[in-house]
């Protein structure tokens, strides 16, 4: 059975129907600490690289070269295939990311990857 794929801004409150909670971002959110963001995981390397992080900057004009970009980069993420099979058994998973606009998150992008290809 694969699993349930949720977002979540980390700025909001964990919560007991979030399951396992995944930091899917390179970087630690600003002025959030570890104790109040409740991160099962910080999973940076599902994080898109640096370079496409930087060149992206969250502009929505490169919004679909970015999700493109990205989609790319997952299909030779080496980190992938381990992460699955690491957590084969979890029902419920919460890709917890800090961007201000859920549209326009590499979460987004990152979610429909996994419930594409999870098995």
């Amino acid at each position: 059975m694969k699993p349930q794929f949720y977002l979540k801004r980390a700025y909001e409150p964990a919560a007991k129907e979030d399951g396992y909670r995944v930091l899917v971002d390179r970087l630690w959110p600003r002025g959030i600490s570890k104790e109040e963001a409740k991160i099962d995981e910080w999973a940076k390397d599902l994080a898109p690289t640096g370079a496409l992080r930087k060149w992206y900057d969250h502009d929505p004009a490169r919004w679909d070269e970015f999700r493109k970009k990205y989609e790319a980069e997952l299909k030779v993420n080496e980190a992938l295939h381990p992460f699955m099979e690491a957590h084969a058994r979890q029902h419920i998973f919460t890709l917890v990311y800090a961007a201000k606009e859920e549209a326009l998150s590499n979460a987004v992008v990152l979610k429909a990857w996994l419930e594409k290809h999870w098995k």
